[in-house]
């Protein structure tokens, strides 16, 4: 579950044009959440847009930056087949490239999230959020199928949700390739979406030491700690030359976002220290670098958190 799909094929040819992306699926799935994370793309997007106005926005000025529509059932007009007949009409126009995003998720855990949040869900405002989901379900099935991406956001937390849509949707030109460095638990599983993984569970673990113990890799003492083991210094030069190597290839390549990701048992310190120490190196570089550390997240949200470091 959480895996995108592409759904696109035969329109390789259709370049030209306006890039126009809509964003849909049922309530609680996170499209908010997705036109957010395409704002900060560069995507100029517009939420809730009834189906009516999008033919007046097309024949409007034309638009620099690729637009992004949130659609979803509390639109007034909104109706699956009204929304299909729209597809059909944008792609047959040759001004517009369009696509469609769908976002899905498991009945169960919407129901998870409408209890959480407190909130009615929109289509059964005096029933159950569940019979909502059902009735949603159901509207939204043909479009679903049209679909030309789908991303399943039932076992995603929203930074998830943003770095898939990231990964799918950045316009970053080559010279830009966005690189997030991600440290994590084997315990919990390698995150969703890393394109390589490094294991740094044979370094000295500072979770043995009770002075370093509650403390995590951002912290000076705990990373001088990790860097007395004699592998240390050998490894991470030969880590540093083998990432700086790398990224040109995957700029060649055409690759726009890549992940890397750095796993110990517990998440919080010898994978944090080393990705935050790559993470300056490779800042340094010229390159752009994101950090992200899954576990400490956990531990900031009140989560349960792990032992042996």
């Amino acid at each position: 579950m959480g895996l995108g799909m592409d759904r696109k094929t035969g329109t390789a040819e259709k370049t030209a044009g306006q890039s126009l992306l809509l964003v849909t699926g049922p309530s609680g799935a996170g499209r908010s959440t997705a036109i957010n994370a395409l704002e900060d793309l560069g995507y100029e997007v517009i939420d809730n847009l009834p189906l009516s106005l999008v033919p007046r926005l097309i024949d409007g000025p034309p638009h620099a930056r690729p637009i992004a529509l949130g659609l979803d059932a509390r639109n007034r007009d909104f109706n699956a087949t009204a929304l299909i007949d729209l597809i059909d009409s944008l792609t047959r126009d040759p001004r517009i490239v369009p696509e469609v995003l769908y976002l899905d998720c498991a009945p169960e855990e919407l129901s998870r999230r409408y209890s959480q949040t407190r909130r009615r869900h929109p289509l059964a405002p005096a029933e159950t959020a569940s019979e909502g989901i059902e009735r949603e379900a159901d509207l939204l099935r043909p479009v679903r199928t049209r679909a030309d991406h789908l991303i399943d956001t039932t076992d995603m937390s929203p930074h998830d949700l943003k770095a898939e849509i990231a990964r799918w949707f950045a316009r970053v030109t080559p010279a830009r390739l966005a690189v997030s460095l991600q440290s994590f638990s084997y315990r919990r599983g390698v995150p969703r979406g890393v394109d390589t993984v490094f294991d740094v569970r044979f370094l000295k673990n500072p979770y043995w030491s009770p002075a370093l113990r509650d403390r995590d890799g951002r912290d000076p003492a705990v990373a001088a700690h990790i860097a007395e083991d004699p592998r240390f210094e050998a490894f991470f030069q030969k880590l540093t030359d083998l990432i700086l190597f790398l990224l040109p290839a995957h700029v060649a390549e055409g690759k726009a976002y890549l992940t890397i990701g750095f796993g110990c048992t517990g998440g919080q310190h010898r994978s944090v220290a080393v990705a935050e120490k790559l993470g300056i190196v490779l800042s340094q570089a010229g390159w752009a670098v994101a950090l992200r550390h899954r576990e400490l997240e956990r531990r900031a949200q009140g989560a349960p958190g792990l032992e042996t470091g």
